[in-house]
């Protein structure tokens, strides 16, 4: 396995761009995603590269964190993945370079009950807001979102840095993010905590 995250998830890319290539469209999106198998089974794996958006982002001088199986990935994980999550701090003085990070690649906004919001400042508000682009949907959140007991703020200052290619990324350190899969605990984040605790620690 390579040492390089970014690396990686670049070759996840490739790999699901394989697998998917001839799948015949199922209807469904990243939030309608069986709990065992996740949004490799969706549309929204169809033509999955976050690595646009993740570009765009860091363009624009915002400071999100990759959670989710992306996390996962560039952790070491081999399930593959079909959206990108985000979190970040909720700062609305960051909000105006989220909106416009988010538009540079041609994204649409849905409100958490699916209605469209426009692509600006004030949607990234919200405690969550969707999105689809042309190479990742997902969902972006702030700490404001309902957590149970997990300390998300405090992720965010633990996150890791990966950096190559002209984009550097952010994503939750590996402790933090078999935390989330344990306290979601379906199927597939069960499964992949596990995995990621039998990971080589020297995979980051």
């Amino acid at each position: 396995m390579n040492d390089d995250p970014l690396v990686r998830l670049r070759d996840a890319v490739t790999r699901t761009r394989e697998l998917v290539r001839n799948r015949a469209a199922t209807g469904l999106h990243h939030e309608d995603a069986d709990p065992a198998i996740g949004t490799i089974g969706t549309d929204s794996a169809r033509d999955f590269d976050p690595f646009p958006l993740l570009e765009a982002l860091h363009a624009h001088g915002v400071r999100a964190v990759i959670i989710g199986q992306v996390a996962g990935i560039l952790h070491g994980s081999v399930e593959l993945t079909g959206d990108l999550d985000l979190l970040w701090d909720g700062d609305p003085a960051q909000a105006p370079a989220l909106a416009a990070a988010f538009a540079s690649v041609g994204a649409a906004l849905n409100d958490d009950d699916g209605a469209p919001v426009a692509c600006e400042p004030e949607a990234f508000l919200r405690p969550k807001v969707q999105f689809t682009s042309a190479g990742a949907s997902g969902d972006c959140c702030t700490p404001a979102l309902p957590w149970g007991e997990l300390r998300v703020a405090e992720f965010l200052e633990r996150a890791v840095v990966a950096v190559g290619s002209g984009v550097e990324v952010r994503y939750v350190a590996r402790e933090d993010l078999i935390a989330m899969r344990r306290a979601v605990g379906r199927p597939k984040d069960l499964r992949r905590a596990d995995e990621l605790e039998a990971l080589p620690r020297s995979l980051g």
